[in-house]
């Protein structure tokens, strides 16, 4: 049996999803994660052979998760399962160490059959997305890329970025992540000046834009 861990902010779209995984033999749900670093936490205490996790969630996305869950326990498969079918996102969170991808509005019989493709060890793209990123790789390949925030930001810049956007003030990122006030205030300057923002409220934008976040909060 498959030990499944869910990490998804909406409520409804776990239950859903873990009563269609509660009726299949072959599967069991230990655990679920509102967001990443719930994630990360529940990974380590729960041991699941699968975590399926979405990409924006609040407090750490799910990039920013599938990248810590699987430095620290490779043998653990992650699919992401999201709304976005950005090619950028599908390549970062694939850097990052998940083996599969799947949108939100697939068949519960595509999940299936993505977890049976990456517990043999391959890698799965639903063919939306396969079929996205041909066309975009064909359609860029000769063009010049402007750098995103996975490869401008360091992944702790990310994290702080995300947090302030999400309305957290320094004092509350600090006592967060562990931090003084004034390196959370170093981080948010050099993010400023790496991303040439001047104000929160770009920030903000940015890293909605960038999918760190949403305004689905």
């Amino acid at each position: 049996m498959v030990r499944i861990l869910l990490a998804d902010d909406h409520k409804l779209f776990r239950q859903g999803l873990r009563a269609l995984i509660d009726k299949n033999d072959e599967l069991n749900v230990v655990g679920e994660a509102r967001n990443g670093r719930e994630a990360i936490q529940m990974a380590a205490k729960s041991s699941p052979r699968v975590v399926i996790m979405d990409i924006s969630m609040p407090d750490m996305n799910g990039i920013e998760a599938t990248r810590r869950i699987a430095e620290r326990n490779p043998s653990i498969k992650i699919i992401a399962l999201s709304m976005h079918s950005n090619r950028r996102l599908v390549l970062e969170i694939l850097k990052a160490g998940a083996r599969g991808y799947l949108l939100k509005d697939c068949a519960f019989e595509e999940l299936m059959t993505a977890i049976r493709t990456i517990m043999d060890g391959k890698i799965y793209l639903s063919p939306e997305i396969s079929d996205t990123m041909i066309k975009d790789y064909i359609r860029n390949s000769t063009q010049k890329k402007d750098g995103s925030v996975f490869s401008i930001l360091s992944s702790r810049e990310q994290e702080v970025l995300q947090l302030l956007a999400e309305g957290r003030t320094a004092k509350q990122i600090a006592y967060k992540l562990d931090l003084s006030v004034k390196t959370i205030e170093t981080h948010r300057q050099k993010i400023m000046n790496k991303l040439g923002i001047h104000s929160i409220a770009e920030m903000t934008k940015y890293a909605i834009r960038e999918g760190l976040t949403s305004l689905d909060r």
